[in-house]
């Protein structure tokens, strides 16, 4: 059974390794798929081998120290099999996803740079109300003046009338150039947003990603020109310009009543207007120039991802996806686990033991076995032995016949002798 779960997780892990190894590699299709095909197979072997290798010797260790020694190399090969296969796998399980997710991020990214260009272009149009006040407010006193001489009080188109007329007609060229410019930054943002609407809808459609995203790299570029053309329609830049011409080219025509009470009269007028001219330029410019204040739109690029480079850029979003791609390497290392824990329990059990509990049938056989062999060496060796006696006896020679056998107690022999 563990041969066989192995066996099936590493080839589960080379064919997610083979599907990650293929997208991040370029050529002929021969050359990626014989490429693919090898590193997956490598990466299967590995696997195979290296938890088969631990599975049948750490559970065997008994000390500390080489018990530690094991398991520190199984972190590290656990560390060296996520390097080379869990990523790929997870880019297998989720690279078209993750590239999905870099798209739609990149359009939400556009999306706020048209918002921000289109804004900033609007800004110097919100200008326009003023600019409208402005005139109507000239042209209005210049009215009353020919008609009543509510300023001079003398009725008549004199040199007050033509002043007022003269700035009435300069802010309704500036109406009409600001107003101008809206056509022309409604129909961008337009343009933009049809842009957007295509990468959105690349994004959400279905096929492969890869063409997907070579579509929404096109649709990118020009969008970024659109954005780009709308931060250049500003007319905020023209308008601050217009307003400090506004002042310091203002011309006032010379007092040309008849009387010098009247001209006096209309040199006084002139000075108030050129005040009121020098007001309006100021807060036209300071409205100018807190719109030029506003922060510029940064130029936005696409980066294409590959689905490898999109799982590891984005991690964090797919932590499912990087949990089955790890666990597919490393669920053997719970086998290994378990081995250990059963072994360790085995040799707790087997101390409180006697020898004879301790035999197994198959100790008892072998047992059983060498005494066999013992005993045939034994009557082996008596044999032998009783045939080199017998053989020494049958060539000894015979005794004589006058010798007087000696007996237990020995020879009889007289006191004396030796």
């Amino acid at each position: 059974m563990t041969r066989f779960v192995l066996a099936t997780l590493a080839l589960g892990s080379g064919v997610y390794t083979y599907l990650g190894v293929r997208s991040l590699l370029d050529g002929s299709a021969t050359e990626v798929f014989f490429a693919a095909l090898m590193y997956s197979v490598s990466v299967s072997v590995a696997i195979y081998g290296f938890w088969t290798y631990l599975i049948r010797f750490l559970p065997e260790m008994i000390d500390n120290g080489s018990r530690m020694a094991l398991i520190v190399i199984m972190a590290v090969g656990s560390a060296m099999i996520v390097a080379m296969a869990s990523w790929l796998n997870a880019a297998a399980l989720a690279g078209s996803a993750a590239v999905e997710q870099h798209l739609a991020i990149t359009v939400e990214g556009y999306t706020a740079d048209l918002d921000q260009a289109h804004s900033n272009a609007l800004g110097a149009i919100s200008l326009l109300p003023d600019i409208q006040r402005a005139g109507e407010r000239f042209a209005r006193l210049a009215d009353v003046e020919r008609t009543s001489g509510a300023l001079t009080g003398t009725t008549g188109s004199g040199s007050v009338v033509q002043l007022l007329s003269q700035m009435s007609a300069q802010m309704k060229e500036l109406e009409n150039t600001v107003a101008a410019s809206r056509e022309t930054v409604e129909a961008r943002f337009t343009e933009g947003q049809a842009r957007l609407s295509a990468m959105r809808a690349l994004v959400s459609a279905s096929g492969p990603i890869a063409e997907r995203s070579d579509g929404f790299a096109t649709e990118s570029v020009a969008l970024a020109g659109i954005i780009s053309s709308l931060e250049q329609t500003s007319i905020a830049p023209s308008v601050s310009r217009a307003a400090a011409d506004l002042s310091v080219g203002f011309i006032a025509p010379v007092a040309d009543g008849g009387t010098a009470d009247l001209a006096g009269r209309q040199d006084q007028v002139m000075d108030t207007i050129r005040a009121s001219v020098a007001a309006q330029s100021k807060a036209l410019s300071d409205a100018a120039a807190e719109i030029l204040a506003q922060p510029k739109v940064q130029e936005r690029r696409y980066v294409p991802l590959t689905s490898a480079e999109a799982v590891l850029r984005y991690a964090g979003d797919f932590i499912p996806s990087w949990a089955g791609a790890i666990s597919i390497d490393l669920l053997p290392g719970v086998l290994v686990g378990i081995m250990a824990v059963v072994h360790s329990a085995m040799r707790r059990n087997e101390e409180g033991m006697i020898d004879a509990d301790r035999l197994t049938a198959g100790d008892l056989l072998r047992s059983l076995d060498l005494h066999e062999a013992l005993r045939a060496r034994q009557r082996a060796t008596e044999v032998a032995d009783a045939a080199a006696i017998s053989e020494v006896v049958e060539t000894a020679p015979a005794a004589p016949q006058n010798v007087t056998p000696i007996t237990a107690a020995g020879p009889e022999r007289k006191r004396g002798e030796t």
